[in-house]
């Protein structure tokens, strides 16, 4: 008797708890479909991203004098820095955006300044030797008003004699 009034009882509950889930998903399911059908009547807010003012500028009119510096052989330990030039052959004042390098080892600094038609403006690049013996070869993309440009920075940093620079024991990989 005792077992029958168990058994009846597990049944009864593990009822009540499967009802009890059930009505839970019912209930969010209809406030799903109450957000759904605020979220379908009201707009989307406006739009805040501003539209880049139309240019006549083309990727070509941001001319370098050379796109590929080549620092041969460098030293381990002090930076290995470029300036890279360019004249602006277009009609309307180019920015530059950003530059961005492909390792975080190269630095790339500029004026946010508008250069001007016929005028010149510089990117400059500094390259981290310190712990980075080897041949490298790394870009930086120069963004502007008028396109992308790519830049390219290569050398062999020569190892440092013993003891004048600390040696990278990290386990981490850094070329």
């Amino acid at each position: 008797m005792k077992k029958a009034i168990l058994s009846i009882g597990l049944v009864l509950l593990s009822a009540g708890i499967t009802m009890a889930q059930n009505k839970k998903h019912k209930n969010d399911d209809a406030s799903n479909d109450k957000q759904q059908t605020i979220s379908t009547t009201t707009p989307p807010p406006a739009a805040a991203t501003p539209t880049p003012p139309a240019t006549s500028l083309k990727a070509d009119d941001m001319m370098f004098e050379q796109s590929t510096h080549d620092f041969g052989i460098v030293p381990e330990g002090p930076d290995a820095t470029c300036e890279f030039t360019f004249v602006n052959n277009g009609k309307e004042p180019i920015v530059v955006q950003k530059a961005q390098p492909s390792c975080g080892c190269t630095v790339p600094s500029f004026s946010s300044e508008p250069v001007l038609p016929g005028a010149k403006g510089t990117i400059n690049v500094a390259y981290h030797t310190k712990g980075k013996p080897n041949p490298f070869t790394k870009t930086i993309s120069v963004v502007s008003n008028a396109g992308t440009k790519v830049l390219t920075i290569k050398g062999n940093v020569e190892k440092a004699p013993t003891g004048s620079v600390p040696e990278n024991n990290s386990m981490i990989k850094t070329n």
